[in-house]
């Protein structure tokens, strides 16, 4: 696969993965507006392939619904960020702008877990302030990673009853 597919892999994962395709674009009209896009872009410069993918092989690293949910709503508010420089009066544009969009709203939990880490690495941890503050907190913070939450232990549990006859 060619670094210039890759947009179109993540976009059709994002869209696949919340089930939209069947709600208002094929995958063939989008990947018509896709290779427009890279027209527009002019994605099939050399420098392109250069460095390996950007998204595409972080997407391996999040496994787990949740976690997939919080590096694609990062993803797709990228991609929103880079079609807000482009045209918007080509269709092209707009149609995947609108959809992504649609994405990002379906992502809103996804989005302010993101958000939430980007201000947790902001922090100056060389305040005395801050450290005060995080020394307090350290007991509750160690109790959460020590204590699994109760949902795990009833779904664990739910799931050692069953009889898998």
């Amino acid at each position: 696969m060619t670094c210039q597919t890759y947009s179109l892999v993540v976009l059709s994962i994002i869209m696949i993965y919340f089930g939209r395709f069947g709600n208002s674009l094929n995958l063939n009209q989008l990947q018509n507006y896709i290779d427009q896009l890279k027209a527009d872009f002019n994605s099939s410069h050399s420098d392109v392939a250069d460095g390996g993918p950007i998204f595409t092989d972080k997407l391996t690293n999040w496994t787990e619904r949740n976690e997939k949910r919080i590096i694609l709503s990062q993803i797709v508010s990228l991609y929103l960020e880079i079609l807000e420089k482009a045209d918007k009066s080509k269709e092209h544009v707009r149609h995947i702008s609108e959809e992504l969009y649609t994405l990002r709203n379906s992502l809103s939990d996804g989005f302010n877990k993101t958000k939430d880490l980007m201000d947790l690495s902001k922090l100056q941890m060389s305040d005395l302030k801050i450290q005060r503050k995080a020394v307090n907190e350290l007991f509750i913070v160690l109790k959460k990673l020590v204590d699994p939450p109760t949902s795990l232990k009833r779904k664990r549990s739910q799931s050692q009853r069953k009889c898998r006859c």
